[in-house]
């Protein structure tokens, strides 16, 4: 603009995009009272009945005398006010947190600056992720914790490699399509599929104007013993009229002939995917009678039957042709439809409402076994569990491909996705790049507002590799804390690895270079996420007990030993090593009402009055002395006891 006007550009960082905001605090004597993150800023502080409270732009912060609390705002799935002067938050991981204050209009302004900081995001920027990374940019290799700003480009990309691994004839038999390039055919689709060699994309076009949402049947993964292969896709949309697609028929078909002519190499049982896991013997076999009609791995007449395996049952499926949907046609030549009678997202929502309902009781209720019965959520991974077993056996045991979309028999059939590494490109292969809508599922997509839509599919998943981690302690090379960890980073929005609904998404906003990876936290070389117990090398194919009574209730997500939130990074060196252990009454370990509370009173040693059948006892919570029920008239509201109405006190 010429040398007197001023400059027509002007050098901005990244971290100018996100400038923290002016904190509001209820007294000026207040002080932040922990570490904050990169690209994090501190908007509210206050004090609550016995704790300081503060909201960030990243957390919800309650420090109490001898414990504190540290919520990511994205991990809150609701806040309420309850009694007038307590805040109930429930979290997305089931924990619940409760805030006392001692005002209503205090609870009231409290309740509204929270309900602002976790409404939906307007714009993917408003989520922490996005400031954190750039915030991070600045920093250079001397500063503390670097390796963890990393983007999530190292661990993606691996198709080639796992085609190599898993052993693909990719002359003879299989090919990689580059028809999804640019996400032009389907934008919940990695960009290359792989296929029989002999499919044209042309006839893959045509199979997708047949598939829900232009999912069509790919293949994921091969057995390298008998070159069984797990193929997946979306539901046929056959309607009520019952069409048929041939170019869809052709490519199901195709995947078995397939792998008829890749049989992979024949090697002894305990060898890559082969073998049996230790003690399996209890191993589930009800729904193996549909499955023995095969001949076996060594048959070499023809493909093997295909297996098409749908996750719902078969009420639901037929049901769904009035959507427009469907199920598999059952008249495929060689091919069988089993029905696995599965819960929908709805049903797995309501019970882990359910399920958090019942961990947010009191720590002894009466009727716990019941109450956590009646959830229904160990049920639902036992179904999942079956479900797994049932792809395993037909894969390594009969030596047939199957159509179905479960990462969890992948990890049953292949100790590489038992390893720290393998899981990780388990969780992008199968979740990220094959499209799982995080951003709708985990409740943080913008602009969402259809709350059923939101459903802890994801940590019903992980909550099942921990029920095989518990049963196979020693061939799994990451811990529970790993499992943990990444529960509660799937919610927090602090890395961008979970953000958006599908690759393409994904792809357009940059999220991979704009935002850290939880990989860089969860890596191979981070001691405190390493199974101790893990033996390398072994090869040993699960067969884990599936029965109820043999699974457990995760305790350390559900109902943690210390504070509700396990999330308790003061600073970044808690994101390296698991947290230590809040100290907290009995009553209220995992209910985290506040350090000095309890429903106990002193046991009294005397007795004020004469007392007989007609004037009975009463002990008194005010003060825990013994008193006649007549002089016990005065009803109180005790604060420090949290009780819901007000009970008869001593006059006195």
């Amino acid at each position: 603009q010429g040398e007197e006007g001023p400059p027509s550009l002007e050098y901005i960082q990244a971290k100018d995009l996100f400038p923290p905001k002016e904190l509001v605090k209820e007294e000026e004597s207040l002080q932040v009272p922990f570490a904050v993150l990169q690209g994090e800023g501190v908007e509210f502080l206050g004090r609550a009945a016995d704790a300081l409270i503060a909201i960030s732009n990243y957390r919800l912060h309650v420090k109490f005398k001898d414990s504190v609390i540290n919520v990511p705002l994205r991990m809150i799935d609701s806040v309420e006010s309850r009694d007038m002067f307590q805040l109930h938050i429930s979290c997305k991981d089931s924990k619940v947190v409760r805030c006392h204050f001692s005002t209503f209009k205090q609870c009231q302004e409290w309740l509204s600056r929270l309900s602002r900081a976790t409404a939906r995001p307007a714009k993917p920027e408003d989520l922490f992720a996005f400031a954190y990374h750039a915030w991070c940019l600045g920093l250079t290799e001397e500063d503390q914790h670097t390796h963890l700003c990393q983007p999530g480009e190292p661990v993606r990309c691996r198709q080639e490699a796992e085609l190599a691994r898993m052993g693909f004839d990719l002359h003879n038999v299989w090919r990689v399509s580059h028809i999804n390039s640019n996400y032009k055919l389907c934008p919940s689709y990695p960009q290359k599929l792989l296929v029989p060699v002999w499919i044209t994309d042309k006839e893959l076009e045509n199979v997708a104007s047949f598939r829900s949402w232009k999912r069509i049947p790919v293949v994921v993964y091969r057995h390298l013993r008998n070159g069984a292969a797990i193929a997946r896709c979306s539901q046929p949309e056959i309607s009520w009229w019952g069409w048929r697609n041939a170019d869809d028929e052709y490519l199901v078909t195709s995947i078995a002939k397939a792998c008829a002519l890749d049989p992979g190499g024949k090697v002894a049982g305990g060898s890559a995917c082969g073998g049996n896991g230790e003690g399996s013997e209890a191993g589930d076999t009800d729904f193996d009678s549909s499955l023995t009609a095969c001949s076996g791995v060594e048959s070499s007449s023809g493909p093997q039957k295909l297996l098409i395996l749908d996750a719902r049952s078969y009420t639901a499926a037929v049901a769904n042709r009035a959507k427009g949907g469907g199920c598999e046609c059952e008249v495929l030549p060689n091919c069988e439809v089993v029905f696995m009678g599965m819960a929908n997202i709805h049903s797995i929502r309501n019970s882990f409402q359910y399920l958090r309902a019942v961990c947010s009781q009191m720590p002894d209720p009466s009727n716990w076994l019941s109450a956590l019965e009646s959830t229904k959520w160990l049920q639902h991974l036992s179904v999942m569990l079956k479900a797994a077993v049932l792809v395993s056996n037909a894969v390594d045991g009969e030596g047939r491909p199957v159509l179905v979309h479960l990462a969890l028999a992948k990890i049953l059939l292949d100790p590489y996705y038992r390893t720290l590494e393998g899981f990780q490109v388990l969780v992008e292969s199968d979740w990220l790049d094959f499209g799982h809508k995080f951003g709708d599922r985990c409740g943080h997509q913008e602009n969402a507002e259809d709350q059923n839509e939101q459903c802890p599919v994801f940590l019903q998943w992980l909550d099942s590799v921990h029920q095989l981690l518990k049963q196979f302690p020693c061939l799994f090379e990451f811990n529970e804390a790993f499992l943990v960890k990444l529960v509660q980073h799937t919610y927090s929005c602090l890395y961008g690895t979970f953000l958006a609904n599908n690759p393409c998404e994904r792809e357009m906003r940059n999220i991979y270079k704009r935002t850290c990876s939880v990989w860089a936290l969860l890596r191979a070389g981070n001691k405190n996420f390493h199974n101790f117990l893990y033996v390398p090398g072994s090869e040993l194919v699960l067969h884990p007990v599936c029965h109820v009574r043999a699974l457990h209730l995760w305790t350390a997500v559900y109902l943690p030993p210390s504070s509700p939130c396990t999330l308790r990074e003061e600073s970044v060196d808690l994101y390296l090593a698991p947290a230590p252990p809040v100290s907290l009454p009995p009553f209220f370990q995992g209910d985290a009402l506040g350090p000095q509370t309890s429903h106990g009173v002193p046991t009294a040693t005397t007795a004020d009055c004469e007392f007989w059948l007609a004037k009975r006892r009463h002990h008194c919570r005010n003060c825990g002395n013994v008193f006649c029920a007549g002089c016990c008239h005065l009803k109180l509201e005790l604060m420090n006891q949290h009780l819901k109405k007000p009970i008869a006190t001593a006059s006195s």
